[in-house]
C-alpha cells in the first residue's frame, strides 16, 4: 500500500490537469490515480494470493459483473478513498483494503497516504494502528459529535434526519472519506456516523476494524455489515455500543420511508 501511494497517487496530488479526472455520477469522479492505484494493488495482491477474486471499485464501474466476486472469497479495493477531495487538491484521502468470505469481511487495511497512518485489524484478533493495539474512546462531550452523512439520502429521509435526530447531537462536517472517518471515530474524534450508501470497498476494511476496536458498526436494525449486499443502504458506526444502541433507536422511531 506504501509502495502504490508513493508511486501512483502522491505524484499526482494538486498535480491533476483536467483530463486527468473523469465523471463517474453526480458528485462523484475518478482520477488516474484511482486508476493506476488500482491496478498496482490488484496486481500485488494476486501475488500474495491468487486463489481469491480481486473486486476493485473502478473495476466493478466499467464491469458491474466484477461485483459477483463478493459472494466468494475475495479481495476488496477501494484504491483512492475521498477521490472528491483528492481531485480539488485536498486531504483526506486513503487506501482501503480488505479480504472477505461468505460476505463477512475478515482482514482490513486503511492506509492514510499523506501520514502513513496503518490501520489493520484481523477478525477476532484486534484492532491496530501504526503497530500500535486500538480501543476506541467516546469524546466524552455533552452531546455526542455525529458524523452524519445526508449526501446520498433522499430529500424526506434527509429532512427526517434534521429534524428528529440532528437536533441530540453536535453536528460536524463529514471528511467525505471512509479512510479517515472510521480512525475519527475509534480516536475520540467523532462519537457516530451515519451512512446512507454501504459498498463494500468503503466499509468492509473500516467496520471490521471499529468492531474490533470495541466500537460498534452495524445495519441499522443491528444485523452485521455484510459486503455480499450491493443494495441495502443504512449503516451506523458508533465509539462505542452504548452510541450505537442511542442513535439506533432514535432512527428507528423515525416516520417510516415512502416506497
Amino acid at each position: 500500500m506504501k509502495r502504490t501511494a508513493e508511486t501512483a497517487i502522491l505524484p499526482h496530488f494538486q498535480s491533476l490537469d483536467a483530463g486527468d479526472i473523469e465523471s463517474k455520477a453526480t458528485d462523484d469522479v475518478v482520477t488516474i490515480a484511482d486508476h493506476a492505484a488500482e491496478r498496482m494493488l490488484a496486481d500485488g495482491l494476486a501475488e500474495i494470493d491468487s486463489s481469491l477474486a480481486i473486486v476493485g471499485e473502478e473495476a466493478v464501474h466499467a464491469d458491474p459483473s466484477v461485483r459477483e466476486g463478493l459472494t466468494r472469497p475475495c479481495w476488496i479495493i477501494d484504491p483512492l478513498d475521498g477521490t472528491n477531495n483528492f481531485a480539488k487538491g485536498n486531504p483526506p484521502f486513503g487506501m482501503i483494503l480488505a479480504q472477505a468470505e461468505n460476505g463477512i469481511a475478515t482482514k482490513g487495511w486503511i492506509y492514510d497516504c499523506l501520514t502513513g497512518r496503518f490501520c489493520s485489524a484481523h477478525r477476532g484478533s484486534g484492532a491496530w494502528a501504526d503497530g500500535e493495539p486500538v480501543r476506541a474512546s467516546e469524546t466524552g462531550q455533552d452531546k455526542p459529535v455525529a458524523a452524519i452523512s445526508l449526501v446520498f439520502m433522499q430529500e424526506e429521509h434527509r429532512e427526517a434526519i434534521r429534524e428528529h435526530i440532528a437536533p441530540h447531537y453536535q453536528l460536524v462536517d463529514i471528511p467525505r472519506c471512509a479512510a479517515e472517518q472510521y480512525p475519527r471515530l475509534a480516536f475520540g474524534t467523532n462519537d457516530v456516523s451515519i451512512f446512507e450508501r454501504t459498498l463494500s470497498w468503503d466499509h468492509a476494511a473500516g467496520a471490521l476494524w471499529l468492531n474490533e476496536a470495541g466500537g460498534k458498526v452495524a445495519r441499522l436494525d443491528g444485523s452485521e455489515y455484510r459486503v455480499n449486499e450491493p443494495n441495502r443502504t443504512g449503516l451506523v458506526g458508533a465509539a462505542s455500543p452504548r452510541l450505537f444502541d442511542d442513535l439506533a433507536e432514535r432512527l428507528a422511531a423515525l416516520p417510516a420511508r415512502s416506497a
